[in-house]
């Protein structure tokens, strides 16, 4: 490879030197893996001088989804942020975007290069992305996440890029980097099979943009997960065992079809079952997120290939992917957003997505991102796109949260990130709603029976057949009273509202 020492080698203090106030910033990464990590740290330290001093200092930040505890947390901390998009996951973040003190957009994943490339985040001032080498040409070879990078190095007008010398220099053989053309000059994407190639090692920036090299050995901010727990292991059970029917009755063929996951503890208990399953033969995932269940399962042989945009991995599976990267190499590829999410890819390869929501609605609209309808959690993240466009959509929750105070399934979703023409199956850990070929009535009745919990059937039961009567049932006054009971009394039923529910039939 060529020697980028023609480059200017900074510190990260000189580096963010260059980033103004009011900058838009757009930061490698899609979670934890291969964000940026030095530059913000920096960041953070410097808004905190000029606060000090009585100067404003905020920056508008893009990531590829949510990042590190650095940027999603620490620069919010430090008030750092006044704008966000497309994912974000940090408490103190979540907290100034619902007091209205950080705007933020939350967006389908895939969206974001096409958005970028338009203009319509306006101009991105710097790109800083994490790189294991930058060549004198402008080769960028990416570490732990391609993300949206490849975007932003093309389209920010100057590049900071921070070499990590933590990250193995292999990882670049597992990345596939395409960048679309511009409308209608698109051709159909030709990945017929998870692990079909299209593009490069290495993303590209022109050389006159970047501004200098930071050089870092911090490690990707990732955690372990937390042990499947009861609950998780009961939803998992119901989802395999559903699959398993799909494949007896010819649904899904003997070899399988190929799993997209969301990141989570349910997620992964779920693709534990599927690979401790002995009648679930081997098989493949196009997904986001390669994280911890996917590396097990493929040390085991379970999982054949899999494509993602990241590697999210705790420090001890990232360990062993790179203490083997001549067995995880040829079997595991890395692509932009864009490309990891596509509609037409997912549709194309029948992935079978398996992903978590807040609560559905007994229709099966599901809200992913908002409490209330109004305070964000973190985001839709990547989850619209798989729904939208699987083989099979399964949707999975606990049927209750904080002790039985909150109900997931409810009369109405205050908000709506999939709709119920979009769902097809809801699992709790009380069951699995099938809500194909169903009009509404027979699939409040499903959702009632299989996926309530117990506590908050009646009350379900009562509120259909009391509501007026259409396509679609519904009560305009109390469709959304566990909402309102919840702010008012911190619990969706509270006990005088208890006392009056009677068991009642289905109508």
């Amino acid at each position: 490879m060529q020697s980028t020492s023609a480059f200017p080698s900074l510190s990260a203090q000189e580096a963010v030197a260059f980033i103004r106030h009011g900058d838009t910033v757009a930061f490698s990464g899609f979670s934890p893996a291969g964000a940026a990590k030095a530059v913000p740290g920096a960041l953070i330290e410097r808004a905190r001088a000029e606060h000090e001093k009585g100067n404003p200092y905020q920056l508008r930040i893009l990531t590829g989804a949510s990042s590190g505890q650095t940027i999603d947390e620490d620069m919010a901390r430090a008030g750092a942020v006044s704008w966000r998009a497309p994912y974000q996951s940090g408490a103190a973040l979540r907290k100034q975007i619902n007091a209205q003190q950080v705007e933020y957009v939350d967006m389908h994943l895939s969206h974001v290069p096409q958005t970028v490339a338009y203009g319509f985040f306006g101009k991105i001032n710097f790109a800083v992305v994490e790189a294991t080498e930058i060549t004198l040409d402008g080769r960028v070879f990416l570490t732990t996440s391609i993300g949206a990078s490849p975007t932003y190095l093309q389209h920010a007008e100057r590049v900071i890029i921070e070499i990590n010398h933590r990250q193995s220099p292999r990882l670049r053989e597992m990345a596939d980097i395409f960048i679309m053309p511009p409308p209608p000059h698109r051709n159909p994407i030709p990945i017929h099979d998870p692990l079909t190639r299209i593009g490069w090692p290495y993303a590209v920036v022109d050389p006159k943009k970047v501004i200098g090299i930071v050089e870092s050995d911090l490690p990707d901010q990732t955690t372990e997960f937390s042990s499947p727990d009861g609950v998780g292991k009961r939803i998992a059970g119901h989802v395999v065992e559903f699959l398993m029917d799909e494949v007896r009755t010819g649904r899904i063929p003997d070899t399988f079809l190929p799993l997209q996951a969301g990141v989570g503890n349910v997620a992964n208990s779920v693709l534990a079952e599927l690979g401790a399953h002995p009648d679930v033969p081997p098989f493949y995932m196009y997904s986001e997120v390669f994280q911890d269940a996917m590396a097990d399962l493929m040390a085991s042989g379970k999982l054949l290939g899999a494509s993602a945009t990241s590697l999210t991995l705790s420090s001890s599976r990232m360990k062993r992917i790179v203490g083997d990267m001549d067995y995880f190499v040829p079997r595991i590829v890395l692509r932009p957003q864009e490309i990891s999410n596509h509609p037409g890819i997912i549709r194309r390869l029948g992935v079978i997505g398996l992903n978590t929501v807040l609560e559905a609605d007994i229709y099966g609209n599901v809200n992913s991102s908002h409490l209330y309808g109004m305070d964000i959690v973190n985001g839709i993240g990547g989850s619209g796109e798989f729904t939208r466009n699987s083989y099979l959509s399964i949707l999975m929750a606990p049927s209750i949260a904080k002790e039985g105070r909150i109900s997931a399934i409810v009369p109405m979703c205050p908000h709506v990130d999939s709709n119920e023409h979009s769902v097809q199956i809801i699992v709790t850990e009380q069951g699995l709603a099938d809500l194909r070929g169903l009009g509404p009535l027979q699939r409040a009745q499903r959702m009632i029976e299989n996926c309530a919990h117990p506590s908050y059937r009646d009350y379900l039961w009562r509120y259909v057949r009391e509501s007026r009567n259409g396509h679609i049932r519904h009560d305009l006054q109390r469709s959304f009273e566990l909402h309102r009971n919840l702010l008012e009394h911190g619990r969706m039923l509270p006990e005088a509202v208890s006392q009056k529910a009677e068991v009642k039939k289905s109508p």
